[in-house]
């Protein structure tokens, strides 16, 4: 990685990329090293893995299972998770249970109704991984008492249970009244629990009785009392952690990634390079210099975001050329700008400078290879989409620990970047719409991601291929899950593979999921 620092700031070519985020507190007490274990390097195909969330409503569980299994499943961990609410809200008419009264100790049928709505929901989850649908559940809960979280283990660690499942606790600590304020007013009095039901108002006090029925029972791990369970606390929406008892490479990879996200609003802009040389003569790979219209797009990217304005924007690069030319003229509005080789294109092995014509041509049986499992498919002395996700994890942990980032790379990097924001499956992931003179605009929110795209009026090249069908192909395919829209805004459709429309208009394609 190359890095500079810009307006007016010293260079430093050898930086790594500074956190964005506070600085965290981290206690580590008792974790074993994975490689301890014999079994670890095959541990996601030989034991199941439970990670149990625990702690009091607003505290951000959700959140964290949300992006957990995101993730997981990014990195080629098949991952689900089971949230108990859903299946109380299926059981029962929670108008008619009282509301906030339905989780009083004391009321004895509440009681029975949510006891039996988390031994369904552990029985789906242990149904997932015994059949191997899945290598890791996520059990979605408050689990605030000891009691319920023996439960758990029992069930995981059941003599019937041939492996039996390894559980991973994940406690969310929160006195922060203003973190937990935003969460009942951003996510909860949204929810099935209240929407359409009642005032905000009514749903917010509402919601603050039942954090208090919560709170009179709630029992924290801890150290001695919990010594022989594996557990992380996030405390206060990760400004500090006390971890114990790790074990594994599941354990250890989900610590990480915890220690990692935050929740301070920001947003992740991706473009690819202005149209290169190559990109013209519909070649693959290389290394040539921006098209005419190429730095034409880099001129009008740097007014883009000089009309936006973007407090501290930092800058990343691949090293190739045409990537490095457009962000070069962005690097008077960023705090820094940053040449990665790791976000260098997909290499194409012996296929690089080849149209898809010669490459059919030459090599038949590879490229027939390539459309019939394109993510898992390696060019010869090149990679895969699956190595390129491998290649880009660490980048994926950047850009979740800092602020406002503009991402200047290329097709087949931006796809699984965006698949990963987008919560993408594997065989979508290869296929993904990124346009050349287009910026893609990544919003992170609770429990989703809005993408907006900004296409620009400069003619380019069209470089998306469509998956092979027996079908005819659809030119219109997007990002969204399953649904299409027109590659122009407001149903203006690309003509001869040229983008016409104007940067302007916002398209917003994020889908909750």
């Amino acid at each position: 990685m190359v890095s500079e620092k810009t307006n007016g700031h010293s260079k430093n070519r050898n930086a790594s990329p500074p956190r964005m985020i506070p600085q965290r507190k981290m206690t580590y007490y008792n974790i074993k090293h994975p490689g301890l274990n014999p079994d670890s390097s095959r541990e996601q195909v030989r034991v199941p893995n439970v990670i149990a969330l625990v702690g009091l409503p607003a505290r951000g569980k959700t959140y964290i299972s949300h992006k957990l299994c995101r993730y997981l499943n990014w990195i080629g961990i098949k991952t689900r998770a089971f949230n108990v609410g859903d299946y109380r809200r299926q059981a029962c008419d929670f108008e008619k249970e009282g509301l906030a009264d339905f989780f009083d100790h004391s009321n004895e049928r509440a009681v029975r109704i949510r006891d039996e709505c988390a031994r369904h929901a552990m029985e789906d989850m242990g149904r997932y991984l015994d059949n191997k649908e899945g290598e890791v559940a996520v059990f979605d809960a408050t689990n605030t008492t000891r009691q319920r979280r023996q439960m758990l283990v029992d069930f995981c660690k059941s003599d019937e249970r041939d492996p039996k499942f390894r559980i991973f606790f994940i406690e969310s600590v929160c006195d922060d009244m203003d973190i937990i304020e935003s969460n009942i007013t951003e996510v909860k009095i949204s929810s099935p629990d209240y929407k359409g039901k009642m005032s905000e108002d009514q749903a917010k006090q509402d919601f603050l009785m039942r954090i208090e029925k919560y709170k009179a029972q709630y029992e924290p791990m801890e150290e001695d009392k919990d010594d022989e369970l594996s557990f992380i606390k996030v405390i206060n929406a990760g400004r500090s952690f006390f971890v114990h008892n790790v074990f594994g490479h599941v354990q250890s990879r989900v610590v990480y990634f915890l220690m990692n996200i935050h929740l301070l609003p920001r947003s992740i802009y991706l473009t690819r390079h202005g149209e290169s040389e190559y990109n013209k003569i519909g070649r693959l790979g290389g290394d040539s210099p921006l098209s005419e219209n190429g730095i034409i797009y880099a001129q009008k990217l740097k007014e883009y975001f000089q009309k936006e304005d973007i407090h501290d924007l930092r800058i990343w690069s691949s090293q190739k050329i045409r990537a490095a030319q457009s962000a070069n003229h962005l690097k008077d509005l960023a705090a820094h700008v940053e040449y990665w080789k790791v976000l260098d294109e997909i290499d194409a092995g012996i296929c690089e400078g080849l149209t898809y014509e010669d490459f059919e041509a030459r090599y038949p049986k590879q490229f027939a290879e390539r459309d019939k499992d394109k993510y898992h498919y390696r060019y010869p002395s090149g990679e895969s989409y699956e190595d390129l996700v491998a290649r880009l994890e660490p980048v994926i942990m950047e850009l979740e620990r800092q602020s406002n980032v503009l991402v200047v790379s290329h097709q087949a990097v931006l796809r699984c970047i965006l698949a990963y924001f987008d919560n993408k499956i594997r065989d979508e992931l290869p296929y993904l719409n990124v346009p050349l003179h287009t910026v893609i605009k990544l919003t992170p929110k609770a429990y989703s991601c809005q993408i907006e795209l900004f296409k620009f009026k400069i003619d380019a090249v069209d470089t998306y291929r469509a998956k092979p069908t027996d079908e005819p192909a659809n030119p219109t395919k997007e990002m969204t899950n399953g649904t299409t829209h027109p590659i122009g805004i407001n149903g203006t459709a690309a003509k001869n593979g040229v983008l016409s429309a104007s940067h302007t208009p916002r398209l917003v394609i994020g889908q909750k999921h």
